[in-house]
C-alpha cells in the first residue's frame, strides 16, 4: 500500500478514527469538502475497509486543534494523502478488531467474517461488535500503513449506495452554509473596499459616521480598514455605500497599465532551469537550444493566458466571535491550519486560541477570497468583542479583490526530422506567483498575504514572492511534457512587480503550460503530415498515457471530421496531458462549431481518465467533467480587466463565464487500474481542454489562436492577421 504524507505528521490510530459505544465510526480528516466530493470518497474508504455500512461511518468536519493537520487542500493531493491515511487507519483498526474479536470468540482471526461492524465466528455462530471490542475507547496504537487493505470489489459493491454527502440538502436548499449561519446575538457587516488596491483613507466623513452610529450601526476603522456593522443586513449594504461615497481617499498613482505579455517578458524575473520537473537552483539558465543539423522543420510560437479569476457564482463570507481570548471563526477556507497561524501572527494571538471551523461556501478550487473574508471577519469581531459578526464579500468584492490566477506567456521551439519525428523542444514560461496563500513561514510571511493587513499597516510591504522548487509547482507546473523527445530545455521565469495579486487558481501553471504543449503538438502533426493523435502515440512510450489516447480517440470516433457530411465551420480537437506528469492521465477530444459571428458553440466532448483505483467514480466522472466546464469558461469568455483606476470586471457583464447553453453533451471513459495506488484527478482536465478546444477552432476555420480567451472579437482579430 502506498505511504501517506499526512502519516508522518499523524501517526496514531486515534488521531483518524474512533469506534463509538453505538457500534459507528468517526473519522477525521484535515482536508476539507469544497465541493470535490472528497469527504464522500473518505465515507466510502472507511465503510469499505472496516466493513462498515455507509450510515454506520460519520467523516468529522475538519477544525483545528481536533482534525489532523493536512495543510491545505489542493494540488489534486487529497485522495495520495487523506484517503491513503484513512485507508490504512481503517485497515489497521480492522486488523486489530479482529486480533480482539479472536481472543474473544477463541477463534482464529482468518475463521470471522464482519458485517456492519459485527464480528461473527462462522463454526459456533457467536458473534461480538466492534462497540462491544473498543466502543469510546482509544486504540492506543499506531498506524500500520502495510496493514492489508480489501480489493477493489469491496469498494464496487457499495457503488448503488453511496451518493455525495449533503447532495439531497444542496439539491432542495435546506443545506446550509456559512453566508446562512444565525447565531443569537449575530451582527451582519461589510467591508468598506477603497478604489483600488494602492489607494489609501486620508478621512472618513465624521459627520456620516456620527449619524450611522445614532442609528445603532457600528463603524470599525483600522488606518485604511473600515467596515460597518449592524443588526439588519440591507441597512448595513447601504451605510458602507454612504462611507465610501463620502471618504476622502489617496488613489496614489493608480494601478500600472500597459500590455499585460510584455511586461512579463520585460519585468524583472528570476530564471531556473526545469529537470525531471524540478528547478534547479544551482544550475545556471542554459542558452537556447539550437535546431539540429538534420531538422527539416523548426516552429518558434508563443502563447498567452490573461489574468483570470475563481468566479465563485457564492461571494465568500465568514463568521467570526471573539470573547477576548479565544477567536473562533467559520469558513469555507482550504487551508484552516496555515491560516489560523497566520491569524495568530497578525493578532499577536498563541496560535491555540484561534480556532478556525470549515464550513461550507461556495466551491471556489484555488485560493479564493475565502480567507481574506475570514480576516475581514475577525477584525471586526475583535473590534466588537462578545458578538458573533457574519461577514459577507459582495459580487463586486469578489470580483475585484480575490487573488487572481496569474497571467502567462508560454514560448516554444521545437523542430521535426524528415520522419516527423520532434528533435528538440525548448520552452520557457513567464508568470508571476501562484503561491499568494497564507503559509506557515518567517516574518509574518502568512499574515502580509491576508488582503486586510496592507490597509491596517502604514508601512505594509507585499513579501517578495518564494518560487515552488517542488516537482511540478506552480508556474513549472507540467511544464515538462510527457512525451519523448532527444532534447529538451526547459525555463521557468518568475517575474516580479506584476500589478495583479495573484494565487493558486485550479491546475496553477498547467493550464497554461499543457495549452501551450499541446497546441503546439497539433502543429507539428501537421507540418509532418500526420494525423493528431497518430502523431501524440509516435512520442509517447508510457503505456497507461497511450491508453488514455486511444481511448478518447476510438470512443470519440477521431478522424470522421474527414468524412463527407460534417458542417462546414465544425472542426475537432484533440489533446493530452498526465497532471504533474504523477497524478491522473487525461485525453480528450472536442466537437465544435464556430458561426459567422465568430461564436464557439461546443458540441459534444469525450473525456478519457486514469487514476488509479477508483473508490468513487461518480465523483471521478465528476471531477473531470467539471473541469472541462471550467476551463471551457477559461478558453472561451473569461479575463480580468482593469485600468489605472482599479478592476474593471466587477460583476458577470463584465466578466462573463459559460452558460448552460453553451455545455455540450460530455461522455466520460474511467480506464481503472484495480490495486493502483490513487492518483489524484481534480485538475487533471484544464490544460488539455484549452488545447482541444484551439485545435478545433483551427481544424473549424483555419485560425490558429495563441491567446485566451477565443471571443468572437479575439478571433475576428486573428482572421484579420
Amino acid at each position: 500500500m502506498p505511504s501517506s504524507a499526512s502519516l508522518k505528521g499523524h501517526p496514531h490510530l486515534d488521531q483518524w478514527l474512533a469506534i463509538t459505544g453505538d457500534n459507528k465510526a468517526r473519522v477525521q480528516t484535515g482536508k476539507v469538502d469544497i465541493g470535490q466530493r472528497i469527504s464522500t470518497a473518505i465515507l466510502k474508504i472507511a465503510a469499505a475497509e472496516l466493513d462498515m455500512s455507509l450510515d454506520q461511518i460519520e467523516v468529522l468536519t475538519p477544525q483545528t486543534g481536533i482534525s489532523p493537520d493536512e495543510g491545505t487542500t489542493s494540488g489534486s493531493n487529497s485522495m495520495l494523502q487523506s484517503g491513503e491515511a484513512v485507508r490504512a487507519a481503517c485497515a489497521t483498526a480492522r486488523a486489530h478488531l479482529l486480533s480482539l474479536a479472536a481472543e474473544r470468540l477463541e477463534e482464529n482471526a482468518d475463521n470471522l467474517e464482519v458485517s456492519d461492524g459485527v464480528v461473527r465466528a462462522p463454526k459456533t455462530n457467536k458473534t461480538v461488535s466492534y462497540a462491544e471490542l473498543i466502543g469510546d475507547q482509544p486504540f492506543n496504537i499506531p498506524v500500520d500503513p502495510a496493514a492489508p487493505v480489501k480489493d477493489e470489489s469491496a469498494y464496487r459493491k457499495l457503488d448503488g449506495e453511496t451518493k455525495a454527502r449533503f447532495i439531497e440538502d444542496i439539491v432542495s436548499g435546506k443545506h446550509t452554509y456559512v453566508h446562512d449561519m444565525v447565531v443569537p446575538g449575530m451582527l451582519h457587516a461589510r467591508v468598506v473596499r477603497p478604489p483600488h488596491i494602492d489607494a489609501r483613507l486620508n478621512k472618513l466623513d465624521d459627520g456620516v459616521v456620527a449619524k450611522l452610529e445614532e442609528d445603532g450601526l457600528t463603524v470599525v476603522q483600522n488606518k485604511s480598514f473600515v467596515a460597518v456593522a449592524g443588526e439588519e443586513e440591507y441597512p448595513v449594504i447601504k451605510a458602507a455605500e454612504r462611507l465610501f461615497a463620502t471618504a476622502d481617499w489617496d488613489l496614489k498613482s493608480g494601478l500600472e497599465t500597459g500590455d499585460i505579455y510584455e511586461q512579463l517578458l520585460s519585468k524583472p524575473r528570476d530564471s531556473w532551469p526545469i529537470i525531471d520537473g524540478k528547478p534547479q537552483l544551482d544550475t545556471p539558465v542554459p542558452p537556447p537550444l539550437e535546431a539540429p543539423a538534420k531538422a527539416a522543420i523548426t516552429l518558434s510560437e508563443r502563447f498567452e493566458r490573461p489574468y483570470h479569476m475563481h468566479g465563485s457564482i457564492g461571494p465568500s463570507a465568514a463568521l467570526a466571535i471573539y470573547d477576548g481570548k479565544t477567536l473562533t471563526i467559520h469558513t469555507p477556507s482550504q487551508s484552516i491550519y496555515p491560516v489560523r497561524t497566520s491569524m495568530a501572527d497578525a493578532f499577536g494571538m498563541d496560535v491555540e486560541d484561534v480556532v478556525m471551523i470549515h464550513t461550507f461556501g461556495a466551491g471556489c478550487y484555488g485560493h479564493n477570497g475565502a480567507d481574506d473574508a475570514a480576516f475581514d471577519a475577525a477584525l471586526i469581531a475583535r473590534a466588537i468583542p462578545d458578538t458573533p459578526v457574519l461577514l459577507k464579500w459582495t459580487r463586486e468584492d469578489e470580483h475585484a479583490w480575490e487573488p487572481y490566477g496569474t497571467a502567462m506567456s508560454m514560448n516554444i521551439t521545437a523542430s521535426l526530422d524528415d520522419a516527423g519525428k520532434i528533435l528538440h523542444w525548448d520552452q520557457e514560461t513567464y508568470a508571476n506567483t501562484f503561491g499568494g496563500r497564507p503559509v506557515v513561514a518567517r516574518e509574518q510571511i502568512g499574515a502580509r498575504r491576508l488582503l486586510a493587513s496592507r490597509f491596517i499597516d502604514e508601512n505594509y510591504e507585499f513579501p517578495k514572492p518564494f518560487p515552488n522548487m517542488g516537482s511540478h509547482g506552480g508556474i513549472h507546473r507540467n511544464i515538462d511534457p510527457l512525451y519523448e523527445f532527444p532534447k529538451r530545455r526547459l525555463i521557468k521565469n518568475m517575474v516580479f512587480d506584476m500589478p495583479m495579486r495573484t494565487s493558486a487558481l485550479r491546475a496553477l501553471g498547467g493550464f497554461g503550460n499543457v495549452f501551450a504543449i499541446e497546441s503546439m503538438m497539433d502543429m507539428l502533426a501537421e507540418e509532418a503530415g500526420a494525423d493528431a493523435v497518430d502523431f501524440r502515440l509516435k512520442h509517447l512510450k508510457n503505456e497507461r498515457a497511450r491508453d488514455v489516447v486511444m481511448a478518447a480517440a476510438k470512443q470519440f470516433g477521431w478522424g470522421n471530421e474527414t468524412k463527407e457530411g460534417t458542417p462546414e465551420g465544425t472542426g475537432h480537437g484533440f489533446a493530452f496531458a498526465q497532471y504533474k506528469n504523477a497524478q491522473v492521465y487525461t485525453a480528450l477530444a472536442v466537437e465544435l462549431s464556430v458561426d459567422d459571428e465568430a461564436n464557439v458553440h461546443l458540441k459534444r466532448c469525450v473525456i478519457a481518465g486514469d487514476a488509479g483505483q477508483v473508490v468513487e467514480p461518480d465523483g471521478l466522472i465528476a471531477q473531470l467533467e467539471g473541469g472541462f466546464v471550467q476551463a471551457a469558461s477559461w478558453t472561451l469568455y473569461e479575463q480580468v480587466t482593469y485600468d489605472s483606476g482599479g478592476v474593471t470586471s466587477r460583476d458577470w457583464e463584465t466578466y462573463p463565464i459559460l452558460r448552460f447553453d453553451n455545455v455540450p453533451e460530455i461522455e466520460t471513459i474511467l480506464l481503472p487500474r484495480p490495486g493502483d495506488p490513487f492518483l489524484g484527478a481534480g485538475e487533471g482536465t484544464q490544460g488539455p481542454t484549452a488545447a482541444a478546444i484551439a485545435n478545433a477552432i483551427y481544424r473549424a476555420i483555419g485560425i490558429r489562436l495563441h491567446r485566451i480567451p477565443f471571443t468572437p472579437d479575439a478571433i475576428k482579430q486573428a482572421a484579420m492577421g
